[in-house]
This record gives structure tokens, C-alpha cells and sequence, in this order.
């Protein structure tokens, strides 16, 4: 399929399907059945920019492997650097590191790096490789003050390091969020979520979400609406999307599936039967569409089955950055890596607890 053409294909409902022979061969059950209706359409005819995905460099993927990368169970800094400039370099053609990253992001642009960090210090975007791409925009040009990491949830990235102390003079803030004491909910009963969502930004599923007090205090809204971040919508003019390469369940999740679910409200009614739709249509929306102007996949550790929670007999060492403007794209050949391991360790005799990647697509 060509690249222009993926968002468009969207409406005619067969993006999940459109990136795997595989999954041609071996359709799962909810392939079949009719999907509930969205506003994908309508979203659709909206005008794209020059930095609308799949960005300045369509199907296009640099791989850095460093086998040397993780040092005494962590990467190394030094080693993601170097991956990461030689991603850059290769990525966009250039000599010169300064002149490849001023192919994305320039010294007024306000850049939100969207990191993964549901999984703890085990399995998260590491910071090895943040802090590399910190310190690659620093030299370019780019202030400290005008980066922003963020997710979803400000208690995960809490939780997996990305505080003040360790990132000074950056701005870190998730859409859900508590006070002092950790409630979620303010005096006036509403969530402290609320002022973080655009509720002029929407993606809607015709599938009722419920609010679950006991396994999802955070959850700012059930219903049929899944409202956009205002981090997206307002606070950053260019998103850095830095994934971690692993398994989620009976697929992947990377690129595409850390932008559409980290920026959406009402997302577990999502995860079954509009998955991979979701994973797809969150990005056609222009707060996604027109911002992420670069993915990187931090596939120094990562997992091929378990995820994306850090089950640790699942962790493994891919020594790898995958990177490029265009999502689908890496999300294929880190789709290909996770698949790869996982046939390798079962034929190896270390069997997996049986999830069957390749059945069910890469989520995108």
C-alpha cells in the first residue's frame, strides 16, 4: 500500500489488514464483524500540512544495532548517542547532526516527546535514549525549556524516573493527574483531568465506555467520545513519538499504539474490538497527524511476549533504534524483530506461554 494513501484507506475499514500477508491468511474472528461506526470520515476530508504523517521521509526505516548498548543490565547512554545520531544521519541524509534534526523541529518549536513508561524501570522508554535525544536537540539549537515529556498518566512517568531531578528545566505532565494527597478528583467532584482534555477534539466509537472507579480511578470520561490531550492539541507544536519495541498481547505495541492510546481519553472500551482501528484512526486526527514529525523505537531492551507489562522471563536484549517520519512503517520492521525472537525462543527450546503473535496483525 502506498504511504499516501494509508489514512484514506481507513475509511474503507481495512487498514488492519493491509500491512500483514500473514494476516490475509489468518484473519481473526473480530476482522469480520462489522465495526461499530466513528467520525474517521469527517476527519478524513480535513486538509493536511507539510508535516502530516507518514512525514518527510515515507517508508523509510533506519535500524542502529550496538551489541554492546546495554551495559550492566541498563543502556548505556554513550551507546544510544551514538546509535541514535547515526539513526539521524542515515534517516535524512545528512553530514551534519545539527542539520538532521533542523529537518523536524526548529528553535521555535515547542517539542513533546512522547514517551512509554507503563511498565515501570524494567520495560519503559529508557533514559538512556531520552536524554540523548535531549541532548541532540540542545545541540541543534532547541531550549530545554521548549521540551516536553509527557503520557497519559503523570504517575507512570513518576513512577519510571521522569521527574524534575532527573530532567531539570524540562516540562513532564501527563493528562491524568492527582493532587497532593493522590486523589484524581477535585473538591468540586471533578477529575483534575478535565482542564488537560480538548473536548473540540474527539474520536468517536459508536461503543459505550463505564467509568470503573475500582480498577480505573483515573478514567476522566466513560461514554462514546475519547477526547484528545490538550498536550497534543495545544501545548506542543511537534511530537518526537519514542516507543518502546514489544509485544502487547497478541500483537505489537510501538509507534502507533503509544501515540493513539496515550493521547486518548476512554480507551478501554477501545482495547478489544477497535484495537487496531484505534491504533490506525487516533493518528489520522490532526493533533497526531500534523505534529509527529518523528518516531524512535527504543529497542535496546524490549520484550517478545508478556507485554506490555515487564514480565521478566519475556525481556530481552534487541540492541536496536529503529527510526523514521513515518510510523507505519517502523512500526512493520519492529513488527518483524518482535516475531523473529519470538519464533527463535520457541524453537529454541525456551517456550513462550503461548501467545501467537503472528495471527493477529502489528496493531496499526
Amino acid at each position: 500500500m502506498k504511504r499516501r494513501n494509508f489514512f484514506r484507506s481507513l475509511a474503507l475499514g481495512g487498514a488492519s489488514v493491509a500491512f500483514s500477508p500473514i494476516v490475509k491468511a489468518a484473519p481473526s474472528a473480530q476482522a469480520v464483524k462489522e465495526k461499530p461506526a466513528t467520525n474517521i470520515k469527517d476527519v478524513l476530508a480535513i486538509p493536511r500540512n507539510e508535516n502530516s504523517m507518514p512525514g518527510k521521509y515515507p517508508g523509510k526505516v533506519v535500524k542502529a544495532t550496538h551489541p554492546g548498548c546495554i551495559v550492566d543490565g541498563q543502556p548505556s547512554e554513550e551507546a544510544a548517542y551514538e546509535m541514535l545520531r547515526n539513526c539521524l544521519l542515515n534517516l535524512t541524509g545528512k553530514e551534519n547532526l545539527k542539520e538532521a534534526w533542523l529537518q523536524f523541529v526548529g528553535p521555535d518549536d515547542v517539542i513533546g516527546l512522547k514517551v512509554n513508561p507503563i511498565a515501570g524501570k524494567l520495560l519503559s522508554t529508557s533514559h538512556a535514549l531520552t536524554q540523548s535525544i535531549i541532548n541532540q536537540l540542545e545541540e541543534a539549537g532547541i531550549s530545554r525549556k521548549n521540551i516536553v515529556i509527557w503520557d497519559r498518566r503523570e504517575a507512570d512517568l513518576k513512577e519510571s524516573g521522569f521527574t524534575p531531578e532527573n530532567y531539570p528545566d524540562i516540562r513532564i505532565i501527563g493528562t491524568e493527574y492527582t493532587d497532593e494527597n493522590g486523589s484524581y478528583i477535585n473538591a468540586e467532584g471533578k477529575f483534575y483531568g478535565e482542564e488537560r482534555i480538548d473536548k473540540e477534539h474527539y474520536y468517536f466509537v459508536d461503543l459505550e465506555g463505564e467509568y470503573d472507579a475500582y480498577t480505573m480511578p483515573f478514567m476522566i470520561n466513560g461514554g462514546k467520545y475519547s477526547y484528545f490531550t490538550k498536550i497534543c492539541t495545544e501545548m506542543v507544536t511537534k511530537i518526537i513519538n519514542v516507543p518502546v519495541l514489544k509485544n502487547a498481547g497478541t500483537t505489537i505495541t510501538s509507534c502507533m499504539k503509544n501515540l493513539a492510546f496515550g493521547s486518548i481519553t476512554n480507551t478501554a472500551r477501545l482495547h478489544g474490538p477497535m484495537w487496531h482501528d484505534t491504533c490506525a484512526s487516533a493518528c489520522a486526527f490532526p493533533p497526531l497527524r500534523d505534529k509527529v514529525v518523528l518516531n524512535i523505537t527504543d529497542g535496546m531492551i524490549g520484550c517478545f511476549d508478556g507485554g506490555p507489562a515487564a514480565n521478566p522471563q519475556f525481556i530481552c536484549h534487541y540492541n536496536t533504534i529503529l527510526a523514521g517520519s513515518d510510523p507505519v512503517a517502523v512500526d512493520r520492521i519492529g513488527y518483524d524483530m518482535v516475531i523473529e525472537t519470538y519464533r527463535r525462543r520457541r524453537a529454541g527450546g525456551r517456550e513462550s506461554r503461548g501467545t501467537c503473535l503472528y495471527g493477529y496483525g502489528t496493531g496499526v
